[in-house]
């Protein structure tokens, strides 16, 4: 049974989330604070951490910085997905940077949330397996963009650009076949798989992201190819 460390200042959320993620198998612990939270996850052992970000006497970025620095060596390898509000934009960016796994906005679907912990899960399951088998390493490579599978690294011209699992996965849905359409529905399977249905349109919005990542870095990045009426294709 996965154990869940899930830190939020809501009670509501601390309720809502705990209990859906109970009926789902899970073990979950909750905190009001990132203090209090620090404790127990030095104390203790869990698969994987649901941090809000703006929480008072520890915000959700100082508590990743103090479990990334930890001298808990299982800690320091923790996933950590983020719940943040929609005008938090900066905080993921220094989050992701820190090495979150992934982030979620409120207000979510526990449905959509369930499923993105299951993604980060079995990749971090794969990748400590990885760590082990260091003569079975995956790589994608497709002109300047590599893809690291094990450790779910994006490069883009030897420039390494902060993914997210969805986008990771999503990234590499579009450019295993260049030219190739994808429409909406194929790109969401790729990214969250088929047990889940969340509106097709929220594929414009990782495109969006997506673009303006790859952007910050190489202002000509032209490779996501808008397909009207029909989905998104990488370029040839």
């Amino acid at each position: 049974m996965p154990s869940i460390a899930l830190v939020d200042d809501e009670q509501s959320i601390l309720t809502s989330v705990s209990l859906s993620l109970e009926s789902e198998g899970f073990h979950v612990d909750t905190f009001r604070n990132g203090v209090e939270a620090l404790r127990a996850l030095e104390t203790k052992s869990y698969d994987l951490g649901l941090f809000d970000i703006k929480m008072p006497k520890m915000d959700g970025n100082e508590l990743l910085a103090k479990v990334r620095s930890s001298k808990v060596e299982k800690l320091k390898d923790m996933p950590i997905i983020f719940l943040t509000s929609k005008d938090q934009e900066q905080d993921e960016i220094i989050g992701l940077r820190m090495g979150a796994a992934d982030y979620i906005k409120k207000p979510f679907s526990q449905k959509l949330l369930n499923e993105r912990i299951r993604t980060v899960l079995r990749i971090h399951l794969n990748r400590s397996h990885s760590n082990t088998e260091k003569n079975n390493i995956k790589q994608f490579i497709k002109g300047d963009l590599i893809l690291d599978e094990d450790k779910q690294l994006c490069f883009w011209k030897d420039i390494e650009i902060e993914l997210t699992v969805a986008e990771f996965n999503l990234i590499k849905s579009l450019a295993q076949y260049p030219g190739v359409v994808k429409d909406r529905n194929q790109l969401m399977d790729a990214m969250y798989g088929d047990s889940i249905y969340v509106d097709d349109r929220t594929i414009d919005s990782h495109i969006k992201r997506l673009r303006k990542k790859f952007r910050s870095y190489d202002k000509s990045f032209d490779q996501i190819r808008t397909r009207y009426g029909s989905g998104y294709s990488w370029r040839d």
